[in-house]
């Protein structure tokens, strides 16, 4: 009687066992999820900055000169080529020693998600000054971490989740920055010059996104690139002289959204591709129908888009977005030059490939990414699909191996994933399964949500408040 009584209790443990376990994998973890209102975490009141004086560039400081014979370059969001994907011919760490790699140095941040561009030893990051209430572009020596020189604005800005969130663009002669208000400024990239500013939210009536601008700018051929909404959806501005070089018209009232502007060839014709509040379009980048849309999609609309547009050889477009949002694939095709797009997918975040913050990276003809928080059983895990059909996986990390909402990057044939908390993860990339290859915590990270930059063997990232370099040179 005491055996079978026992079994019974084992049995019903067992059964419970299996019970909690399958309602901790299958139950959505933000299916109560209300969305936070911008502005409800601010702290640290200050004298609010009347809109109307602001100077943009206006303060400047300089303290050493730049000395270095490093050549690589990271010069805007996702790198060189817009891909996320480093090709430096520089080896890195297959694996962390108990040390984890050599920390170079480190430098304290205004709270905020924006991460670094890298140009020939020079580290430029847009922070936020919270005591000083301003925008402030910050130049470091790569090598070294020595501030060199500085140029800001004051303006005010709420704490919001973080409130710096953009990487700078940056070419041979300029450096371009967009702040949280939509502050566009153009400096000289060796010195810090100032050359122009533009306020897009006062000049185009744009409406600032929820948790404020999020896009980072582009330069391409000596133009600064950005999406405004308002009364344009896209500007060309030439960096030299700040003349304005064309505008996309916006009949149909469409908004800016946190997501970039992605350059992509597709039929012969160079276009800038854009996922704003209301549509994602295509608008011509050269030639005689330059700023004009080539084609568009209502299809795809959402409130709250960070990720970029993944663009592929073949056409195919890959759109994604947290809160429920899922995702999408389209194709374009092109006849008689004009174009088409036709949805291929479209579908919920716990059906298929989806993304909250980061842009999936598109390498070895598969995508890789991070699912969402409302992602059922795979949410957080790294994840591989095919782009022939983003809602069959092909693999995951497991539910022991999850990374929260922070950046990845590629570089010498591998993934460099940066946790929420901290933690740095080597994984390589394999369309077969998931192949862990080390793992180190680098610092008591907090929101570690900032894009990561690469370049000459070093990593630059950071936590909401901290900023590192560390060395990942392989011996």
């Amino acid at each position: 009687m005491t055996i079978r009584i026992a079994n019974i209790i084992k049995g019903g443990l067992i059964i419970s066992g299996l019970t909690a376990l399958t309602w901790w994998q299958v139950r959505d973890p933000v299916g109560s999820f209300v969305l936070s209102v911008p502005g409800m975490d601010n702290r640290g009141q200050g004298v609010e900055i009347n809109e109307a004086e602001i100077n943009i560039g206006e303060f400047y400081e300089s303290f050493y000169d730049l000395k270095s014979d490093l050549q690589e370059t990271w010069p805007r969001f996702r790198g060189p080529d817009y891909d996320n994907i480093c090709k430096s011919p520089v080896r890195l760490l297959n694996k962390f020693e108990n040390n984890g790699p050599s920390v170079k140095w480190t430098a304290e941040m205004g709270e905020g998600h924006a991460g670094a561009a890298i140009y020939k030893g020079a580290v430029y990051v847009l922070d936020h000054d919270e005591t000083l209430r301003a925008d402030m572009l910050r130049c470091f020596s790569l090598e070294s971490g020595k501030e060199l020189w500085r140029r800001w604005y004051k303006v005010y800005v709420k704490r919001n989740h973080g409130m710096s969130r953009t990487v700078p663009a940056v070419s041979d002669k300029y450096i371009v920055t967009l702040g949280p208000k939509a502050h566009v400024m153009c400096v000289d990239r060796g010195n810090g010059n100032f050359r122009w500013g533009i306020d897009i939210a006062k000049q185009y009536e744009s409406e600032i996104p929820l948790w404020y601008t999020g896009q980072c700018p582009m330069i391409d051929n000596d133009r600064a690139i950005i999406a405004t909404g308002g009364k344009a959806v896209l500007i060309a501005v030439d960096c030299e002289s700040g003349k304005i070089l064309w505008e996309t018209p916006n009949p149909r009232g469409w908004k800016m959204s946190h997501s970039s502007v992605m350059p992509f060839t597709f039929g012969g014709v160079k276009m800038y591709v854009y996922c704003s509040f209301g549509a994602v379009c295509g608008i011509a980048a050269e030639g005689p129908d330059e700023g004009k849309i080539l084609w568009e999609t209502s299809e795809w609309n959402h409130q709250v888009i960070a990720p970029s547009p993944v663009c592929m050889p073949d056409g195919k477009i890959f759109l994604t977005a947290g809160y429920g949002a899922g995702g999408m694939m389209i194709r374009l095709k092109t006849a008689n030059g004009k174009f088409d797009v036709e949805v291929l997918n479209k579908y919920l975040p716990k059906d298929g490939l989806a993304s909250e913050q980061q842009t999936p990276i598109y390498f070895m003809k598969h995508l890789f990414g991070i699912e969402p928080k409302d992602a059922g059983a795979l949410r957080n895990q790294l994840v591989c699909y095919d782009p022939s059909d983003v809602t069959r996986l092909v693999w995951s990390s497991g539910q022991t191996a999850r990374f929260g909402m922070g950046p990845y990057i590629i570089a010498d044939n591998k993934m460099y994933i940066l946790s929420d908390d901290g933690t740095l993860t080597i994984v390589r990339p394999d369309i077969k399964k998931y192949i862990q290859l080390s793992q180190v915590k680098l610092f008591e990270g907090q929101d570690a949500w900032g894009p990561l930059a690469v370049a000459d063997g070093y990593m630059v990232l950071r936590d909401s408040e901290t900023m590192l370099c560390i060395d990942l040179k392989a011996d």
